[in-house]
Parts: structure tokens; sequence; C-alpha cells
């Protein structure tokens, strides 16, 4: 498939964060900006080469393998070895401690306020 083919693809627009390492480095903490089932536009302070091999840790799915197709400024673009469904890295994560990931705050239960209804107000 050429670059021109795979642009009509569709993809999600979102902001999560992601690692990318290249090999054995360290993980690197990047901005995904869109992601569809074949790739995703990453932004960060890692500037690899096109063509550079990485691993990348998606939420709820784990590490993947792909290859960097694109480069520009801190923006670069990966195109993944094996199709990934998006939707599942959109879907609320675990727990924290269970994958070392937090349930964002506007995804966790409302807090039971009802132990302060009827109550005295105070002055503050």
């Amino acid at each position: 498939m050429s670059a021109v083919d795979t642009r009509s693809i569709s993809r999600d627009s979102l902001l999560l964060l992601a690692e990318v390492s290249a090999g054995e480095g360290t993980p690197v903490r990047v901005k995904v900006r869109n992601l569809s089932a074949g790739g995703m536009m990453a932004e960060g302070d890692i500037h690899p080469q096109r063509g550079a091999k990485l691993d990348i840790n998606l939420r709820n799915i784990g590490w993947i393998d792909g290859t960097v197709a694109w480069t520009q400024d801190d923006r670069f673009g990966i195109a993944f070895d094996q199709e990934i469904d998006p939707k599942l890295v959109r879907a609320p994560g675990p727990a924290k401690g269970e994958d070392g990931y937090e349930t964002p705050r506007y995804l966790r239960p409302a807090v039971d306020d009802s132990r302060f209804a009827g109550g005295p107000r105070r002055k503050i």
C-alpha cells in the first residue's frame, strides 16, 4: 500500500500517552496525536530516523512493534507491524497498580455526597 493509499484509512484524533523504545533502550513517553489500526502519529522528545524499528506500549494493548514511516520536527509517524483495534486503546484502562495506569479522574465514579445533604453549613 503506498503512502497516498494509507491517507484514506480511518484514524482517531486523540491525545493520550504511550511509551516508545528503540530496542533495548529506556522507554520514552510520547503523546499519541492520532491512531488507526495500522499506525499512529506521536509527538515527543525522541527523534527517530525514518525506517527505524520501534517498540510501542499502548494502553490496554501492551507492547507492539512498528517502523518509523516519517518524521517532522517533534512529530513522527509509526506504521505498526500488525493491525490493532484502536477502540481498545481509547477504552478506560485498568485501575492503577494492575498495569501501572491510573483511571483518569473524569472516568471515575462520582463521590457519594449524600452524607453532606441536609447538614448545617459552615462559613469558611
